[in-house]
């Protein structure tokens, strides 16, 4: 009679500091049970000064790889064997995983996550002709920032706190298009803008409240707001009030998870209804 050998238990997880807010374990438990999948998904509580000890040790503690959320995604980049073009254009990671040679390779999956929740959310949403404004100047902003980049629009704007960080994130965009705006001035800014996004923590359980004046935005105009915990946050409550179109991060949570799983379990998993019907149990 032939042995049956059980496939070893596969472990990945997500890396952040806080990371106690983070869907992410039950997003990828989820697909796990419905795809009947050996594995488990976890939440690392990693500071900055543990972070490149964390990731040097992953093969060694048996964990196959990681989705980074903030404030690692840039500090990650300097830790990786291989970078794919998307996260050496951005200069950011959010996934890592191990190749056939067992080297570290970082990618970013958060524009990607980002563009195809918007198309799904806003009917026949189009990036051509279209002005972005992105509050922020982190991971997140960068690899947002370079997929409106290369979908076609016509100007994006970069407003953050620190002006420095969106002065470097300009830089390394390197495109006419992208147009610095100053912290003070970002209410006036509205003017004129298609797309607005906050791609920071403001607004997050915990964190501070994105303060933001919505008067001179016109009332087509899109909001999205890359924060899913909470899911309404107070930007999208007071746009959905004057009748903009919104868009929550939770969607963008699930696309940019797709790749990393399938990484990870071998198993491409579907983003459906159901998944987001049961995240928005868990929300509630």
């Amino acid at each position: 009679m032939n042995k049956i050998i059980k496939a070893a238990k596969i472990t990945a997880g997500v890396v952040g500091d806080p990371v106690s807010h983070s869907l992410s374990p039950k997003l990828h438990g989820f697909w796990l049970k419905k795809y009947h999948i050996n594995g488990d998904y976890k939440a690392f509580h990693v500071e900055d000064s543990q972070l490149e000890d964390f990731i040097k040790n992953l093969k060694k503690n048996n964990i196959k790889g990681i989705n980074l959320t903030v404030p690692h995604k840039e500090k990650a980049l300097r830790f990786m064997d291989n970078l794919e073009k998307t996260a050496q254009k951005i200069g950011a990671v959010n996934t890592v995983s191990f190749n056939d040679q067992g080297q570290l390779v970082g990618s970013n999956t958060d524009g990607y996550g980002f563009l195809k929740h918007l198309k799904q959310s806003v009917k026949n949403w189009s990036s051509e002709n279209c002005t972005a404004l992105i509050i922020g100047a982190g991971g997140a902003a960068r690899a947002i920032a370079s997929s409106l980049l290369d979908d076609g629009v016509r100007e994006l704007g970069l407003c953050n706190r620190t002006p420095e960080r969106a002065e470097k994130l300009a830089q390394q965009l390197n495109d006419k298009r992208v147009k610095l705006i100053s912290w003070p001035d970002r209410a006036e800014a509205l003017s004129g803008v298609d797309l607005l996004v906050n791609s920071t923590v403001l607004g997050m359980t915990g964190q501070a409240t994105l303060e933001l004046e919505l008067t001179g935005l016109d009332k087509s105009a899109v909001v999205y707001d890359i924060v899913y915990n909470p899911l309404q946050t107070k930007l999208l409550s007071c746009a959905a009030e004057r009748g903009n179109i919104t868009v929550d991060g939770l969607g963008m949570l699930l696309h940019q998870a797709v790749p990393g799983f399938k990484a990870w379990f071998g198993v491409e998993p579907e983003v459906g209804q159901d998944l987001r019907d049961y995240l928005l149990q868990e929300l509630s």
